[in-house]
Formats: C-alpha cells, sequence, structure tokens
C-alpha cells in the first residue's frame, strides 16, 4: 500500500498566522490577538467532552467487547487518515508544539475544515478535492473519458500506472492487511455477543470489510431490534470525495442505547408514508414510497473515529445509504444524544444568548433541538432516489452537488415533518419552539464555513430563510423569527430542493449553490463576534476505556 507525504512540508514546520485571500469568506478566522497563533487559537475553539455512559446498563460479556470494538474503531481512524491526507506520522513529527499537533488531529491533515480548508501549515498548499481517492494529477475529464471497471464505485481507489493509464483497486486490497485485522477484532467481538441479531452484524461486516461487498452486512444490521451496543464500521459516507462524492471514506461509532428514549422514538417511522403524501411539492416529486421498516434510537456514543471525527462532529446518523436498501428495508436512524447535549450546552444556548432575540430566548429548549435533528436524519428518507426524467439515480444525476443538496434537503424537510406532526398533535412543544431552537441551530451550524456538505446546506438554508423573511435582524443587532413567513419559506425551499432532486437539474444545483451557498458580510460579523467572545465552534473528545473509568 501506497501512503502520501504532501510535497514540500518541512522538517522545521511553519504556522500561517492570517487566512489566504482565497478564503475571504471564511466563518471562522482567528482574532486579532497578536499574543496567540492562528493554530492555539482555532485550538482553543473546541471543547473538550467526556464521552461516557451508565455502564450499569451494561452486561459483563457486553463490557468485554468494548477494547476490541475500539481497537478495530482505532484502524478506521488510521485509514482514513489515509484516505485524506497521506502518511499521518509524518505530518505529526514535523509538528512544532502541541497545539499544532492537536489541530493536525482534528482536521486529520493541515487544513483547516471549519474554516473552507484553510490551509495551517506551510507548503501544504490547497486541498485536493479528490483527497486520496485519485491520483493528485488527474483531472475530471480525463476520469470521465476513462474505461474503468467499477467507475462510480464506492470502495475502490483510483490509480495511474507506470504507462499513465488510470485504474482500480477494492478497498479490500489497498488497505489489505488493516482490514484483516479489523475483521478478526470484529469476529472476536462476535463471538461475545450474546444479542443475536448483534452477532450476526459483527460476523457479516468482519467479511464485509475483507471483501468490499457491505449488503448482507447492511441488511442484518437493519434486521437488529433488541441489541444494546451497536457498532457503526467501515467505508461509509461520500463527504471526502469533493471531486465526484463517489468514493467513501473509514469511519466507526461505537454506541450505548438508550433504551427508554428509543422507546418514545418508535412511531414516527410508521409515520414515513403519510408524511411523503403532503410534501409541499408536484406529485411525480413524491411518488415513492419510503420504507418504514426502520429504526428510530438514541443513543450514548462512547467512540467516535476515522471520517465523523474529523472536523464538526456528527450527533446523528442515518443509514445505510445505499438506495436499494432505503427504498425496501429503510434506515436507522441513530440520535447521539450525549453528543448532542454536550454541543446545546456548550455552543447553541451561549450563541442564543448573544444573538437571538431576548423576546424569543425562552423558546429555545433542548427537545426541541433535538427533534429537529432527529427529523432531519428521519427526512433523509423522503423525497425521490430515483429522478423523474429517466437520468437514473438522483445521487448519479448530481454527482458532486448530490450530498450538499441532500444535507439541505433533510434540514428543511425536518422541519415541515416537525411542523406538521406537531399540528397533529404527535409531537409535544410549540412551533415556536421547534423554529426558534432552529434558528439558533443554524447559527451555531453555519459557523463551520461553506467548505463541507453540511457548510453549503446551512448557507443555503439561511440565506433563502432570510431573503423570504422567516427572520430578521433588530435594531439590536439579534434575530427574531416571523412564524408565519417561516413556514411559508420552509414549504418553498423544500419544493424546490425536490424539484431540482427529481430532475437531476445538476447545473440548476450548481447555480444555486453559487447564488446561495454564501457567507454575507453582515452574517460574517455576528460570527466573528461570537469567536471574539470564546465561544467553542465545536466539541472534541476525550473517549476510550479510560474516559469510561475501565482502565
Amino acid at each position: 500500500m501506497k501512503q502520501y507525504a504532501f510535497l514540500a512540508l518541512s522538517a522545521a514546520v511553519s504556522i500561517l498566522l492570517s487566512c489566504n485571500d482565497n478564503n475571504a469568506t471564511a466563518t471562522n478566522e482567528p482574532s486579532k490577538d497578536s499574543s496567540m497563533s492562528y493554530i492555539q487559537q482555532r485550538v482553543a475553539l473546541y471543547e473538550k467532552v467526556k464521552l461516557t455512559t451508565n455502564l450499569s446498563q451494561l452486561t459483563a460479556k457486553e463490557k468485554e467487547m468494548l477494547p476490541l470494538l475500539m481497537e478495530a474503531a482505532g484502524i478506521m481512524d488510521d485509514l482514513f487518515w489515509l484516505q485524506a491526507y497521506g502518511n499521518k506520522d509524518s505530518l505529526l513529527n514535523a509538528a512544532q508544539d502541541e497545539a499544532a499537533k492537536q489541530f493536525m488531529l482534528i482536521n486529520y491533515g493541515p487544513w483547516d475544515r471549519l474554516n473552507n480548508d484553510t490551509p495551517f501549515i506551510a507548503g501544504a498548499g490547497i486541498k485536493p478535492p479528490g483527497a486520496n481517492f485519485y491520483p493528485k494529477n488527474m483531472t475530471k475529464e480525463e476520469f470521465e473519458k476513462a474505461d474503468l471497471k467499477d467507475k462510480e464505485g464506492l470502495y475502490t481507489v483510483v490509480k495511474r500506472d507506470a504507462a499513465g493509464k488510470l485504474y482500480s483497486v477494492p478497498y479490500h486490497e489497498e488497505y489489505k492487511a488493516q482490514l484483516e485485522k479489523a475483521a478478526s477484532l470484529l469476529k472476536a467481538a462476535a463471538e461475545l455477543a450474546e444479542d443475536a441479531g448483534l452477532k450476526k452484524y459483527l460476523q457479516l461486516r468482519a467479511e464485509a470489510l475483507v471483501t468490499s461487498k457491505y449488503t448482507a452486512s447492511d441488511m442484518a444490521w437493519m434486521d437488529m431490534k433488541t441489541n444494546g451496543i451497536d457498532f457503526i464500521i467501515g467505508p461509509i459516507e461520500n463527504y471526502e470525495d469533493k471531486l465526484f462524492s463517489y468514493r467513501a471514506s473509514f469511519e466507526a461509532y461505537l454506541l450505548v442505547k438508550d433504551k427508554e428514549w428509543s422507546r418514545r422514538l418508535a412511531k414516527y417511522v410508521a409515520m414515513l408514508p403519510e408524511l411523503q403524501e403532503g410534501l409541499p411539492v408536484e406529485k411525480k416529486y413524491r411518488s415513492e414510497k419510503p420504507g418504514t421498516d426502520s429504526e428510530l434510537n438514541a443513543y450514548d456514543v462512547i467512540y467516535y473515529a476515522g471520517d465523523c471525527n474529523a472536523g464538526s462532529k456528527t450527533i446523528a446518523v442515518n443509514l445505510p445509504n445505499d438506495e436499494t436498501i432505503q427504498k425496501t428495508k429503510g434506515t436507522r436512524r441513530s440520535q447521539l444524544k450525549n453528543a448532542m447535549q454536550a454541543k446545546f450546552d456548550k455552543i447553541l444556548m451561549p450563541i442564543a444568548d448573544e444573538l437571538i432575540d431576548a423576546s424569543q430566548l425562552s423558546q429555545i429548549a433542548f427537545d426541541a433541538f433535538f427533534s429537529n435533528v432527529m427529523f432531519h436524519e428521519v427526512a433523509h428518507g423522503l423525497g425521490i432516489k430515483q429522478t423523474v426524467n429517466g437520468k437514473g439515480t438522483v445521487r448519479a444525476a448530481l454527482q458532486e452537488q448530490n450530498s450538499w443538496l441532500e444535507e439541505a434537503k433533510a434540514d428543511i424537510l425536518g422541519l415541515y415533518m416537525v411542523t406538521t406532526l406537531v399540528e397533529k398533535g404527535e409531537l409535544e412543544g410549540t412551533i415556536e419552539s421547534y423554529y426558534t431552537t432552529y434558528m439558533a441551530g443554524i447559527l451555531r451550524s453555519v459557523r463551520f464555513g461553506a467548505a463541507s456538505a453540511h457548510g453549503k446546506a446551512n448557507m443555503l438554508n439561511f440565506n433563502f430563510l432570510q431573503e423570504k423573511g422567516a427572520f430578521e435582524k433588530t435594531s439590536e443587532g439579534r434575530y427574531k423569527v416571523n412564524y408565519e413567513k417561516f413556514r411559508s419559506a420552509m414549504n418553498d425551499l423544500g419544493a424546490l430542493i425536490l424539484t431540482l432532486q427529481g430532475n437531476g437539474d445538476k447545473a440548476g444545483v450548481e447555480a444555486l449553490q453559487k447564488e446561495k451557498s454564501i457567507i454575507k458580510t453582515d452574517l460574517k460579523s455576528d460570527l466573528d463576534a461570537l469567536q471574539q467572545k470564546g465561544i467553542p465552534v465545536d466539541i472534541v473528545f476525550e473517549q476510550g476505556l479510560s474516559a469510561l473509568g475501565l482502565k
């Protein structure tokens, strides 16, 4: 396996003290405090959180499984480093101080993920949009013309041979030694598993890692119903491939089910077909029937690794991504409750205290935040997966434009679901609470910048809602929601996104991104003010056996 060390990194790595001109719209530029370097200021914006849970709910054998699963997760972490950057050790060993090393670990490389991938190490250059999934000097046109096996495959690396011809290598061959080790750990954990569904899933997932055939294990994962531990592992999301959004990145989550909260959530999945019928768009764009054999659960997350741990931390998961499984089985929506609570307490509420109109502050609540995030994930199951005009799947038609628009769709249709369920009496709380909490939430999430799929989605939603009068800035410089206009704007944006997806209108999506997925001056000033006050941008974790008190 070839490991890539980025060009032009010197032994004495120097730190960039300012953003380059290409990132003039960055939301998280450092303050003017000359006593701190750029990196020191950026590291200070991540609040440390200990990942733990009530271990008394686990059996003795479940506790025995934890170190095995964490070791397997660590392998996914190493593999994501290879995909996102290359040789981790060569980069970390060049760090001048502990702050630089810590920031490299947060970002899995020398590019600041929450500041539009600005390089913070001299010589790093611009982050390659194709990461290490493709040759660095490969153009999109060259790839599109190439005769490649598994051209749009999730689980292959594209390389160039000595003659300059492109070819692909399956992950299970490219990362053979690491994946075989991870598979052996999963098999050992399966021997300890007392839940039949979990045992079967771990056995099949072990096989998937060494064959790159994931469907059977995804189906087994969906069939699990009574497991107390969940373990998501493998190449899963496409966000790191910003060239085409084809290749999947390695990651892992280790989760402990909150059974009481999960029971409260179980009823909503059965309501998906009814909610699909009510989508505010022409019938042809809501003609598919969403799967209802889904799981909607709350968990404490006790370990993150790889893609989900890079930059901003994931607080909810909607999987599997396979459209065929989604249509037949649905998806499992996993709400990471302890991580959500940490972001609400340490980030969202301090932002609200600074930027939300005082008359609406009382409307902000954790349960509303939890539900907004939860229904974002559920809303991935709404809409359509196949275009209405013969262009194939939405994912294939939109290519690299798919991920960010899908995230915007989930945000806005999640709000549509909340609105409908509150009005039907199926969800506790008020529309005012959900909309105001969403407003505070979007002011939290737009701080992630516009480089990621989620960042582009946040900016589209913010700018569209603002232009429609869904909220306004008061004379005191605070944000105040207009609840009536918010609902109307929400439906208009949902219809726009579903139509673009259904038509497979890539050009239209590109135009929308250029027009709306931008950070305007007024918002940037507000976000800079949050940074000046030291309000965290995101969280980093103290995790592992020691954090759980098991070592």
